[in-house]
């Protein structure tokens, strides 16, 4: 299955970088897809014009296959009191920094599921390949993009959305273990099985028709190479990008992604309204215990970040969202070239010594 997903995503290795919206870029998606990977954007956060724009300047960037990301997440009712009292728990933090809480929460990007006018941007630009996370759009969707040529390859965390993403015709399923930073592409939050990438891969090897990309946790060649002998026909790496100067991460991303703070990650959904793996910090610990009280996805992304953007003025990192997987200590800081020849040196190394 790895040379028929390689022939069909038109890559030469099998290393594909993670979309990370707001941390990937056209500049590293662009080294990635040009060192024979699969560079990717995340733009489950652009408006439509923004992913045009990025779409329009990755082609210009690289003659190489590329990925788009979007998220498929349902769209949670509008529930007032709810996202007041969720700013009212907040309240005390923003005050720490002499700032008020929002006066409202809302949606800070919709799903792409029914977004009709990014779907036409995507039969116009017509990306290589588009992925989907936290769920699926419309079989309507799914047949018009397929319909002007395009992959699509499709997150699980368990079996059951696996067996969705194969029903709805995609061409490949990217298995996302509990070890992976970022977002959980769990369908269901309230559901999700926490299962780690061995696990995961083992049940889809054993059930799974589709080729499968191990994503969570993967720092370098070697664990390329063990993910792929388990079944997986490729694999996904987000947080061994990070520190590549090309992505979009901060200085003080960068610091914490390369000291201490790297070894100690956790899953928490209090910063979005979803799961999602990034540093420990005072968000994850001190909000823990309000977890059920929290908005949905994403209003509540909004008020997170704006309670980051507050702290971070005044010199304060501990609210950030700093996602990372929990292979995020063997970070290396090379630029994205570089860290590729690396990766399939070590892939290949590996693959003979097998």
């Amino acid at each position: 299955m790895t040379v028929s997903l390689l022939t069909r995503l038109g890559i030469q290795y099998p290393i594909i970088q993670a979309p990370m919206a707001g941390t990937s870029t056209v500049a590293l998606a662009a080294a990635v897809s040009n060192a024979g990977g699969l560079g990717s954007l995340g733009l489950g956060s652009c408006s439509v014009d923004q992913g045009r724009q990025q779409i329009t300047e990755l082609k210009q960037a690289t003659a190489q296959p590329f990925n788009v990301n979007f998220f498929c997440h349902q769209t949670a009712p509008d529930n007032a009191v709810r996202n007041q009292h969720w700013l009212d728990i907040l309240q005390p933090y923003f005050a720490e920094f002499s700032a008020s809480p929002p006066k409202q929460i809302t949606a800070a990007y919709p799903s792409f599921i029914d977004n009709d006018a990014m779907l036409n941007v995507l039969v116009a630009e017509r990306p290589a390949v588009v992925s989907f996370h936290f769920g699926l759009p419309s079989q309507a969707f799914i047949d018009t993009l397929q319909q002007a040529g395009i992959v699509l390859l499709g997150c699980a965390t368990n079996v059951a959305e696996a067996n969705a993403i194969v029903s709805a015709g995609l061409d490949g399923i990217i298995a996302q273990g509990y070890e992976a930073g970022g977002h959980r592409g769990v369908f269901e939050p309230e559901q999700d099985v926490e299962l780690g990438l061995f696990g995961l891969l083992q049940l889809l090897q054993n059930q799974c028709p589709l080729p499968v990309i191990a994503a969570g946790g993967i720092m370098h060649g070697q664990a390329i190479a063990q993910a792929m002998q388990m079944g997986a026909s490729a694999a996904q790496l987000g947080t061994a990008f990070i520190l590549c100067p090309e992505s979009a991460a901060s200085p003080a991303y960068r610091a914490q992604l390369s000291g201490a703070k790297a070894y100690n990650t956790g899953v928490t959904s209090v910063i979005s309204g979803r799961p999602a793996r990034g540093l420990v910090n005072r968000m994850h610990l001190e909000l823990a215990e309000h977890h059920a009280s929290v908005s949905s996805y994403p209003g509540a992304y909004s008020a997170g970040k704006a309670l980051h953007m507050v702290a971070s003025q005044q010199g304060c990192d501990e609210f950030a969202p700093y996602w990372a997987g929990q292979g995020a200590p063997l970070a290396r800081a090379l630029p994205a070239a570089e860290l590729m020849a690396h990766l399939i040196q070590e892939w290949q190394q590996a693959s003979v010594d097998q």
